[in-house]
C-alpha cells in the first residue's frame, strides 16, 4: 500500500533574468572559446559554434520574454480576479448556476 502523497511544496518566486543572464553568460563564453581555437577546430566539429550561437539568442529572447510573460500572467489573473469576486449570501440560496432553488422536487 502507498504512503499517502505529500502536499506540493510552495512555489518559490524568484528573479529569472539571473538564470537567464548566466546560461546566457556560459553560451557567450563557449561561442568565444570556440571562435578563439580558429583553424585548430577540426571542421566536423564546427557546428558547435552554431549551437553557441542558437543558445546565446535564445537566452536573450528569453531574459526579455519572461519578464513580459509574467506581467502577462499578473494582469491575466487581477482582470480574472475582477470578474469573479465572491458572490454575497444571496447567490448562496440560488445555487452555483445562478438558477432559482426548485421548491418541492427532491
Amino acid at each position: 500500500m502507498r504512503a499517502p502523497r505529500q502536499p506540493d511544496p510552495e512555489v518559490m518566486e524568484i528573479d529569472y533574468r539571473i538564470p537567464t543572464a548566466l546560461g546566457s553568460l556560459g553560451w557567450t563564453v563557449a561561442l568565444v572559446v570556440l571562435l578563439a581555437l580558429g583553424d585548430r577546430l577540426p571542421e566536423q566539429d564546427r557546428w558547435w559554434i552554431w549551437v553557441c550561437v542558437t543558445g546565446l539568442g535564445l537566452g536573450i529572447f528569453a531574459y526579455f520574454y519572461i519578464p513580459w510573460l509574467l506581467r502577462r500572467r499578473d494582469k491575466a489573473e487581477g482582470h480574472h480576479a475582477a470578474q469573479h469576486e465572491p458572490e454575497t449570501d444571496d447567490a448562496e440560496e440560488e445555487g452555483e448556476t445562478g438558477e432559482e432553488p426548485k421548491h418541492g422536487s427532491q
